[in-house]
């Protein structure tokens, strides 16, 4: 298999990483977590046997980007359909859910999860094309965009900037009468 090349996201990245609910196999996830990290996004890891509604909350609170979950135990799609529904419920339908199950999610379940809106469910077969880096590149090309928070941030600092009346007006404003001019600037 050739070297991959790391990809640089254009924004910061922030990821919720857990295994699921029942599932104490989190060896993988600690795996595509250091990855994740080494690779530049900030990863916040629950660890195993973690509920949707935790994660979800999480993903929310530290206004990530990205989910990034194993599941190893069976019921993946309920799950995981749960969790895009509640994401959907809570106003958060931008947080892009990745997964992975090592064989245990059928290639006809991944189908349907995808279908239902799951970012993606990585199979072995994707493991074996695209190797560990090559999907941690592909998470973090769709996860590469800025969140509300940053956006509120951004807006916060410059909105003063902008509101600030000028001292000297406009050459459309020197039209305007300097009584009337006053009163509306005011």
């Amino acid at each position: 298999m050739q070297q991959v090349e790391i990809y640089k996201p254009k924004n910061k990245i922030r990821f919720v990483t857990a295994a699921s609910l029942f599932d104490g196999h989190d060896a993988t996830i600690n795996i595509m977590r250091r990855i994740l990290q080494s690779s530049g996004a900030e990863v916040i890891h629950l660890g195993h046997n973690r509920s949707v509604d935790e994660v979800v909350n999480c993903a929310i609170q530290e206004d990530v980007q990205g989910i990034a979950m194993t599941s190893y135990q069976g019921g993946h799609i309920e799950y995981f359909k749960y969790m895009y529904d509640l994401l959907q419920e809570r106003g958060s339908g931008h947080i892009k859910i990745f997964a992975g199950g090592g064989g245990v999610i059928l290639p006809s379940e991944i189908e349907e999860l995808q279908a239902y809106g799951i970012s993606k469910i990585y199979s072995p077969d994707d493991g074996r094309k695209m190797g560990l880096q090559g999907m941690i590149n592909d998470m973090l090309i769709q996860t590469d965009f800025i969140t509300k928070a940053n956006i509120t941030n951004e807006l916060e600092t410059i909105q003063p900037k902008i509101l600030k009346p000028s001292p000297e007006p406009l050459p459309s404003q020197k039209m305007i009468p300097k009584a009337l001019r006053n009163l509306l600037m005011n």
